[in-house]
Formats: C-alpha cells, structure tokens, sequence
C-alpha cells in the first residue's frame, strides 16, 4: 500500500470502503478512532504518520476527509498506551517510500507488507497483521486456481502493491495481461465495469469488498500459491528510538485487550 500531506487528506475513495494511493492533501485531524487522540508526550513531539487513505478498511477517508480505519485506531491505542502523540498524513502509496527515506515523516501506518527487499531501505515493528494475495473474480467468470489465471485475457493489481509482485511472478513482468491501476478502487472498478477478468489484491481488503457489495456476486478465491505475508509499520533505518517504542506500544495493545477489540471492530464475522 505513498502517503501525504499532515492529518488527512483529500481524495475520494469509494466503492469499496478500499483503497491504495493518490490523492490531494489538506491537514485534517484523525477522528475516525474509538481511542481518543493520545496526550502528547513530555517532549512534546508529534510523530508524523504516513497513510495512503485508500485501503479500506484499514484506511480510508470519511465524508470529512479524516483518515479511519483499522491501522488509525490502532495507532491511536498505540499512541495512548505509549504516551506519544501521533498526527496522520494522506498522500500517493508510490510516495510513501520516499517520504520515510527524505525524513518528511516518521511512521507509514498503510497496511505495508513485510518483505526483505523493503528491509534493505527501512525498519520494520513486529508483525501486526497477517494476510495473503487473493483473486477476486466477477460472477460470469470461471477462475478458481492459478493456471486459471494464466489463462485470464486481463488481471488487475495495484501497482507496487505485492498482488502486483505475486502476480508478475505468475504471468511475467512484461505480460501484457496484467493491467495495473493507481489504486484499489480503480482496479475494482473496471473489473466492475467489465474491463478485467480478475482482481489480485490482499484477502481482508478484498474480503471487505465482498462482504460490503454482495449484490454484485462477486467471489473472493483463494490459492495455495500465494504466501502468507505480514504487515507492520516502517520507520526510517536506524531509528531504533522509534521501533522500540513502537514495538514496546503493539505488545501493550495486544497485552491490554484493545488489538482485539479493534480487530473485531473491522473483521468479525
């Protein structure tokens, strides 16, 4: 999942609750938390948090253009039970990277797969999510494992998004068959309108589509041959302060019973 300009941006991400990169910037604090914005710390510092806000449901904009969803209310239970103050920004998923790198922000919170390439260029908190790639297929279509993939005229994935990564592995990096959109509504929306015969994306966002839009009668499959992956919250490399307090953070959250409740919050059955 490039993120943007301080406390929430604004972009219009729809059909879905989705979403995964663009977007205009305008300052805006979070509201979209049961936990209430934490205390600033002694110091005083607020630490800059990066998000594309088009990933429902774990972020997006609401009608006010304020960031929600499950990776803001998990940082700001993080945020209360550290003693740290946390401002958000929504910007471009491709701009994110470079935001962490330039130090324009401390922290991307934007459902960030980790994997060993971005290790070499930034640091990762333990693991707070798991998922894995799936394929969402219209209901005129016959596309259950991945040599039906193979076979697809069109596939769509998010650029720069792992679905993009597992399925260059799958069809090649210069398969005129993969059709790659800014973000995931877009994606979802050809494949709406007819323009894909399938959408690669990750399980609990494609999961939330499904359970928000069943009328369309699409179906969320699910293969062996994509990994298990986790998300966590990227920090600059060599910012140990940082990872440390985060990480000290998560393990209250999880510890305290507020993990639990934000999840289920975004994903009980």
């Amino acid at each position: 999942m490039n993120m943007k300009k301080w406390l929430a941006l604004a972009v219009a991400c729809s059909t879905l609750a989705l979403g995964a990169c663009g977007g205009k910037t305008e300052t805006a604090a979070s509201k979209a938390s049961d936990a209430s914005t934490p205390a600033a710390p002694a110091s005083g510092k607020a630490y800059r948090v990066a998000m594309n806000a088009e990933f429902a449901p774990f972020e997006s904009l609401n009608e006010k253009n304020e960031v929600q969803g499950f990776d803001v209310d998990l940082m700001n239970a993080m945020a209360k039970a550290g003693n740290f103050k946390v401002e958000y920004k929504h910007q471009p998923w491709d701009s994110l990277f470079p935001a962490l790198k330039n130090g324009d922000v401390d922290i991307l919170a934007s459902a960030v797969t980790i994997n060993e390439e971005r290790k070499q260029t930034m640091a990762f908190t333990d693991p707070y999510f798991e998922i894995t790639q799936v394929i969402l297929v219209p209901k005129n279509k016959e596309i259950k494992s991945v040599e039906d993939l193979k076979n697809a005229k069109k596939v769509g994935v998010v650029t720069g998004n792992t679905g993009d990564t597992a399925v260059t592995k799958i069809l090649g990096n210069n398969s005129e068959k993969i059709a790659r959109f800014e973000n995931v509504t877009l994606v979802i929306k050809e494949l709406e309108n007819g323009g894909l015969d399938a959408v690669v994306s990750d399980s609990a966002v494609v999961g939330n589509y499904v359970k928000n839009n069943s009328d369309k009668g699409f179906t969320m499959v699910a293969v062996p041959d994509f990994e298990v992956e986790h998300y966590g919250l990227a920090v600059r490399q060599g910012d140990e302060t940082t990872l440390k307090m985060l990480n000290d953070a998560l393990k209250e959250v999880r510890a305290n019973g507020e993990y639990d409740k934000i999840f289920n919050k975004y994903f009980a059955k």
